[in-house]
């Protein structure tokens, strides 16, 4: 590429250029800028790389990919790093409560790297539950250029011929405590689930929200779908730098792109492939930051068209890799499009339209049996649905893929922590029918809303995931499965009518009616709120400040939202 043409792909990086900025270009010669670097873009190369989790700990050398594209492309590529918490590892234990909050230090310190040092451009690569939308909230926010890379999923583990994962560890401890698996074979299900790098093999958060990811046109086209491991996912990595540097010359940034359809299509293909929970507090948080308005109803007006149709993990039989192998996600776009699912004429991080990208990639393998047919849906509707009722005036998720109990009515056993709950159910004092509920978890009352796989693991390990509801104000893992609803809102911490539920009421949730209620009147209600003693906001460090800023998971648990009607 020309030095003139270079020249024209500089947004803010010309104020190191010219003599009167020469403190700056000293400092940048001893990067290792030269005289003609300086009329180079530079683009931004942030990647969530870390030794302690499978799901960034293979990212480092993708961003040395990336950086060597992008100087080929003709940019001047800087790379900056960010922290990442990882859901399994933090699972069950006091740092989970670290795990969503950190997708907000994530979006801001990614934002602060780039428009603190001018970048004209840059690429995220992330492959975790909450480095994927923080880098996307960045995106949106930092008003240059971008586009995000996932990391892949992992390869699904192997024992006695059959594939496991991390959710299988999980379950498998609820059927050592049932009696129903002995220890060794616990031991054995551990050391066999997660054989390498790549985020959780299932249709998990990471996988979920790189189908997302995808579908809003952020991402190149087929990269939601490569596995970690591969050839394919470093060549993803290497054109996503090329690709990064064509959105500057041709002028197309994120606002483009990040659109209220192109956020329908993200949605549409979340409800078809029957994706985590997690995705309606990403996915609102993401729109939230590109000014896009979404709210937490307009999942149930897809949830009603969209059949699920992908037979994945946790309630199916397939992993992502299997996904992978008959088409991937590019080739279930492809299909939903045919058949009038999506907007084809949305714009992309390639410069072209949804359906100009999709009609370049193969339709989905003849005899596949990931994705079933239109016409035979696993379900006939989406898996998340959004209830309401007087114990969620503003709304709560349940996901519903796999469950065949559609009308729950049963006692309330209340616990204020997961622990609590953890200990009845193993100690068996959760019987069938049962609805356990989990509250002061949600975004202020964890405070950072923390996930309950161990516990709706337990339960399915002794086969109560359907016999016994789980209601939280606090979250599940895309993991889950069974009879479970979380993101209650408001969250008892803000006095939301969880807060006032008693051990012994009766507890009623229904999918056809998206009812979430308890059979206590009002009269009572209003003199238990008057008996009730909130406790008091947490005040120390990251998740005091998070405690005290964070909105209700109604609005995507963001952390800026007074600029809502800005």
């Amino acid at each position: 590429m020309a030095d003139d043409q270079n020249q024209d792909l500089r947004i803010r990086s010309h104020v190191y250029d010219g003599m009167v900025k020469s403190p700056n270009r000293a400092l940048m010669r001893a990067t290792g800028m030269k005289d003609e670097d300086f009329k180079k873009p530079i683009v931004g190369v942030i990647s969530t790389w870390a030794e302690n989790t499978p799901c960034n700990m293979h990212l480092r050398g993708f961003g040395e990919i990336a950086k060597k594209s992008v100087s080929e492309a003709g940019g001047w590529p800087v790379q900056f790093g960010t922290i990442t918490v990882s859901d399994g590892i933090s699972m069950g234990t006091p740092g989970m409560r670290f795990s969503l909050p950190s997708r907000d230090v994530i979006a801001d310190s990614v934002e602060t790297a780039i428009r603190g040092h001018n970048c004209d451009a840059f690429l995220a690569i992330g492959g975790c539950d909450k480095n994927m939308p923080g880098s996307m909230i960045a995106i949106a926010n930092a008003e240059v250029p971008a586009i995000f890379v996932y990391g892949g999923t992992i390869a699904p583990g192997k024992l006695n011929g059959k594939d496991i994962d991390l959710v299988s560890v999980f379950e498998a401890v609820g059927k050592w405590n049932h009696h129903d698996m002995p220890a060794e074979e616990v031991r054995q299900i551990e050391c066999n689930a997660c054989p390498g790098p790549g985020g959780c093999g299932g249709m998990y958060t990471a996988n979920t929200m790189a189908s997302a990811i995808e579908a809003l046109g952020m991402s190149l086209p087929g990269s939601a779908s490569h596995p970690a491991a591969t050839e394919v996912k470093k060549q993803d990595v290497a054109e996503a730098g090329k690709a990064v540097v064509n959105l500057l010359k041709k002028g197309i940034y994120p606002k483009d792109i990040m659109t209220r359809e192109a956020f329908e299509n993200a949605i549409t293909v979340v409800m078809a492939l029957g994706g985590s929970t997690n995705a309606t507090l990403h996915l609102l948080a993401m729109a939230h930051a590109a000014n896009v308005d979404l709210t937490l109803d307009d999942f149930n007006t897809f949830q009603k068209k969209v059949p699920h149709l992908a037979d994945l993990k946790p309630s199916g039989k397939y992993v992502f890799q299997d996904l992978y192998k008959v088409g991937g996600v590019s080739a279930v776009m492809k299909y939903l499009l045919e058949n009038g699912y999506l907007h084809g004429d949305c714009l992309t991080v390639t410069g072209k339209t949804l359906a100009e990208n999709l009609a370049e990639v193969p339709s989905l393998k003849a005899g596949q049996k990931v994705i079933m047919p239109l016409d035979h849906p696993k379900r006939k509707d989406g898996p998340l649905i959004i209830l309401h009722g007087n114990l969620a005036p503003e709304g709560a998720v349940a996901k519903v893929s796999g469950v065949k109990v559609r009308h729950h009515e049963g006692t309330a056993k209340v616990f204020n922590n997961e622990e609590d709950a953890i200990d009845a159910v193993l100690a068996n004092k959760v019987v069938d029918g049962d609805v356990v509920v989990v509250r002061y978890v949600g975004p202020k009352g964890g405070p950072g809303m923390p996930e309950m796989l161990s516990l709706s693991g337990i339960l399915v390990g002794k086969g109560q995931g359907e016999t016994v509801a789980l209601l939280t104000d606090g979250r599940f893992s895309g993991g889950t499965h069974g009879m479970v609803v979380g993101h209650i809102a408001p969250e008892a911490q803000d006095g939301g009518p969880i807060a006032y539920l008693r051990t012994g009421d009766q507890v009623v949730i229904d999918q056809d009616t998206r009812e979430l209620t308890m059979k206590v009147s009002d009269e009572e209600l209003a003199k238990r709120r008057k008996e009730t003693t909130i406790p008091p906001l947490y005040s120390r460090g990251v998740l005091g400040k998070y405690a005290h800023i964070v909105s209700s998971s109604s609005k995507g648990a963001v952390t800026d939202f007074w600029n809502k009607d800005e």
